[in-house]
């Protein structure tokens, strides 16, 4: 008997026992439990080691398996990758809601925070600007934006669902809910410290400017002001903004419009890859021209399909999960290796050149977004390396067979199927 049918008989034996509640006696340091001191419950050489008959909080526990039960593969001593939207206090105003998380709250997130905002039909965002440039994806409904550039050429446009938009950091912009459900939309900024509660107002501005200077900028009488707010508005209810084309003859300006456009329809983009296990999508500085600090993909995975193992070489990766369910293992030196179990509304995130998974737990469709403080979307295959490097080397280091390695993908499938 090789080595290998020992240790897979040994694994085998194991996994056997944990899954009757009997108490394992697997050894570390063999394939699938490979560390000194033993990590998992295949360990366990008695019953009570894995009872937990403290305070529980079953409801919390059961979102998460893998943390409840790591796999023996996995090493403690990585910082936290998981923050969700689903516990974040939401600011509720009539014309809709926001919440974010910041790495004020998630600690590991040193280059993105995030905002999930809702608009009702035409509650309305305030026209504002920031010290940080805004990503965006639509969830849900259809928005109207308006944005100008700093040589004073607007643009105004009607986003749906799978749409993005990108304001760099200082233009003036605002957001409208339209239509009979409003708009709810995922925000990315590039700075982990920004929030969506400290931006720059109109409303701000205005009421702490004196009224004569008012007067002289606008060349209007001062008292034209009286009346307004003297807090901000932040979102507020408005009212049907009309159609599309009237807003924007309305903007329309000598200096014409942007040269490249400030939104853009990732869901309706082409797959840069596809295959039977799903699909990925990407948008960046080559296709979204005007996206000059943050890359994203649009990542859907079928049933019981994964991501590939692979790590991003250019920046850290911020995860929001859409739909569906799945679990992550994020691989660093040391080694440390943590997984965690994601759901909708989740967040995930894991640093420059760390590897990772994604893999489908649910029945349907796990669809997330993967955005990246960068100008330009990259990515390195675990299987591209293997199969791009002379076999014997991989052969030597993996102690395979060459019919094993001539099965291993050799065109970066992004997704595996099941």
């Amino acid at each position: 008997m090789t080595d290998l049918s020992r240790r897979k008989m040994l694994v085998g034996a194991a996994a056997s026992a944990a899954a009757l509640g009997v108490a394992a006696t697997a050894k570390a340091a063999s394939f699938g439990n490979p560390d000194h001191p033993a990590e998992g419950a295949i360990n366990a050489k008695s019953p009570t080691s894995l009872s937990d008959p403290g305070p529980q909080n079953p409801a919390l526990a059961g979102q998460f398996p893998s943390t409840q039960n790591p796999p023996p593969t996995d090493v403690n001593g990585m910082s936290e990758f998981w923050a969700s939207f689903n516990n974040a206090p939401k600011r509720i105003q009539n014309g809709g809601w926001a919440r974010q998380v910041t790495q004020d709250d998630f600690a590991i997130s040193a280059d993105i925070s995030g905002v999930n905002m809702r608009l009702a039909q035409n509650g309305i965002r305030e026209m504002h600007w920031h010290q940080q440039a805004e990503w965006a994806v639509m969830l849900d409904g259809h928005c109207r934006v308006t944005v100008i550039d700093e040589l004073g050429r607007p643009q105004v446009a009607d986003v749906k669902t799978g749409d993005l938009w990108y304001f760099p950091a200082g233009l003036p912009h605002s957001l409208q809910g339209i239509g009979s459900t409003g708009a709810e939309f995922l925000i990315a900024f590039d700075n982990g410290r920004a929030s969506e509660f400290n931006t720059l107002l109109l409303t701000d501005w205005i009421a702490h400017t004196p009224p004569e200077v008012l007067a002289k900028n606008f060349g209007v009488p001062a008292d034209s002001f009286r009346n307004i707010p003297v807090d901000n508005l932040w979102i507020f209810q408005g009212e049907d903004p009309g159609p599309l084309a009237s807003d924007q003859a309305a903007v329309k300006s000598p200096r014409g419009a942007p040269p490249h456009p400030f939104v853009f329809s990732l869901g309706d983009s082409k797959p840069v890859r596809q295959t039977a296990g799903g699909m990925v999508q990407i948008a960046d500085s080559t296709n979204f021209t005007v996206s000059t600090t943050v890359a994203a993909a649009l990542v859907t995975v079928k049933p019981g399909a994964m991501r590939e193992l692979h790590w991003h070489p250019n920046a850290d990766e911020w995860q929001y999960y859409i739909k569906g369910q799945g679990r992550m293992t994020v691989f660093d030196t040391g080694p440390k290796a943590i997984t965690n179990d994601f759901r909708a509304g989740d967040i995930g995130y894991v640093k420059k050149s760390l590897g990772h998974y994604v893999e489908n737990t649910g029945d349907t469709d796990l669809v997330f977004m993967e955005i990246f403080k960068s100008d330009h979307y990259a990515e390195v295959s675990l299987s591209d390396w293997l199969t791009h490097t002379p076999p014997q080397m991989v052969m030597e280091h993996l102690n395979i067979s060459p019919d094993v390695l001539a099965k291993f993908p050799n065109n970066r499938p992004d997704v595996v199927p099941v």
